[in-house]
């Protein structure tokens, strides 16, 4: 061709049979390096060269085939179910089969009963309704369901959709599906010594599939990102901040109440050593009382706030007084105090104050140090600044003390919701009120939080140094 060079890759004068050279041979050739400006013509060697075969590639996500969501909601479920079960029949069954009170079967039997009052459905006894839930079996419930909605999205093919109505969608068909193998656990556990609601049953587990598998959804289809970019600046920050100041109370109460545990050691040892059920019986004790941790976490923060908790009728379990009468020989218990707090207890009082403000400490720095108000809209401090974008400005003092007022109602409902989650029955006899009075946490909590927010909130926005414009 005019005005181009042609370049012969590999050794001249080659023959037919030069395929069959050694491979030392073939690395031995020269490589060739060709300038795209020259716009020169490249002939490489035709000789034979040995074929390699490329993996396929992997077809499109829009090419797959997607699960119809029955089906994928159903098998969802059934996993969750399952995983939630299996911990609840080997405590109580273990116990059981090896002390020789039932076989596998009566073990099933009151493993499917635990697992239905850990989603809060009452089981009547001979000594009445039975309706205090292991919150910690609750949270891993939550948590199982949470995945089933993460999976069912992905099945569907519903990720990063953005679809709150995806994500609703799959939800309700979780719940409907959890409800009604609440259904069939009823009628199963229905009788033989234990009486049980089919239709409570089935309402409970279906708000709770409900509930928990939307958090997955919505956090699969980033639905929750949509959903919180609708609401105001004040109202989304309080909700935010509501909801860490409850989880830092609620901290603070696992941290004394893990700790009172702890002082109480030798007590709750020789509770366990009471019982003459061999090392399988103590240790279903145990694990029952570790399955009731998160209730003492919850009864402990509203003893911190001030309004306690109840230990059975015309009992009271608060830091300026303690009137309890003859209590089971449960480990948990060895952590009461032995009566009313002095001095110590007006100390305790200011933990909950102190986490408040800490919370409204890390809305001021979220609002001021690590995301900054332009437009009406944050903007990350982190990635710099675009030609031609306005300066970071200082947000208002409106906005934060809006978002710090409201944080207080958040944690009220948050720490209120709790408190009704973790008490309940046992029995119709003196104990059956144990627990936190929910509107009792929830009111107190309110005037806590979101006084002590606002503080923290204006001291954070008061002290710290100006944003330069």
């Amino acid at each position: 061709m005019p005005g181009h060079t042609t370049v012969r890759v590999g050794p001249t004068g080659s023959r037919s049979g030069a395929a069959a050279e050694p491979a030392e041979r073939e690395q031995d050739r020269p490589t060739v390096t060709v300038d795209p400006r020259n716009h020169s013509t490249v002939r490489v060697d035709t000789g034979k060269h040995p074929t390699v075969k490329l993996p396929g590639q992997r077809r499109p996500a829009e090419s797959r085939g997607r699960a119809p969501l029955p089906v994928a909601a159903a098998f969802a479920t059934l996993w969750a179910a399952l995983l939630s079960y299996v911990p609840v029949a080997a405590v109580i069954g273990l116990a059981r089969t090896l002390e020789g009170q039932g076989g596998l079967g009566g073990a099933a039997h009151a493993g499917l009963a635990g697992w239905l009052l850990g989603h809060g459905v009452p089981i009547g006894t001979s000594i009445g309704p039975l309706g205090l839930a292991p919150l910690l079996l609750t949270l891993l419930v939550g948590w199982r369901l949470n995945r089933a909605g993460l999976h069912v999205t992905r099945a569907i093919g519903a990720r990063r959709s953005g679809s709150p109505r995806a994500a609703v969608l799959v939800a309700v068909t979780i719940g409907v599906a959890y409800g009604t193998l609440g259904l069939l656990a009823a009628l199963v556990v229905d009788g033989r010594g234990t009486d049980v609601s089919p239709g409570r049953a089935a309402v409970h587990l279906f708000l709770a599939g409900l509930t928990f598998s939307l958090i997955g959804s919505l956090r699969s289809t980033d639905a929750l990102v949509v959903v919180a970019r609708r609401i105001p600046q004040p109202a989304r920050h309080g909700l935010r901040t509501g909801v860490v100041a409850a989880l830092l109370i609620l901290v603070a109460g696992a941290a004394f109440a893990g700790l009172s545990v702890a002082v109480g050691g030798g007590q709750a040892a020789d509770m366990i050593g009471a019982y003459r059920t061999g090392v399988a019986g103590q240790a279903g004790i145990t694990l029952i009382s570790l399955a009731y941790g998160a209730n003492g976490a919850v009864w402990a923060a509203a003893y911190l706030l001030g309004p306690g908790f109840l230990l059975g009728t015309d009992s009271a379990v608060r830091l300026t007084e303690l009137t309890v009468g003859p209590l089971p020989t449960l480990p948990l218990l060895a952590g009461l105090p032995n009566g009313p707090m002095g001095a110590s207890g007006a100390a305790l009082l200011a933990v909950p104050v102190l986490a408040a403000m800490a919370a409204g400490w890390l809305l001021t720095r979220r609002l001021m140090g690590v995301h900054h108000v332009v437009d009406g809209h944050l903007r990350d401090n982190r990635h710099p600044l675009r030609p031609g974008d306005p300066a970071p400005a200082e947000p208002a003092w409106s906005l934060v003390l809006g978002s710090a007022l409201l944080a207080g109602p958040v944690a009220g409902l948050v720490l209120g919701v709790l408190s009704w989650l973790s008490g309940g029955p046992l029995g119709d006899g003196r104990m059956a009120e144990i627990g936190p009075v929910p509107w009792h946490v929830g009111l107190i909590a309110t005037v806590v939080v979101g006084v002590s927010c606002c503080i923290g909130a204006a001291a954070g926005r008061a002290f710290r140094a100006p944003v330069h414009r």
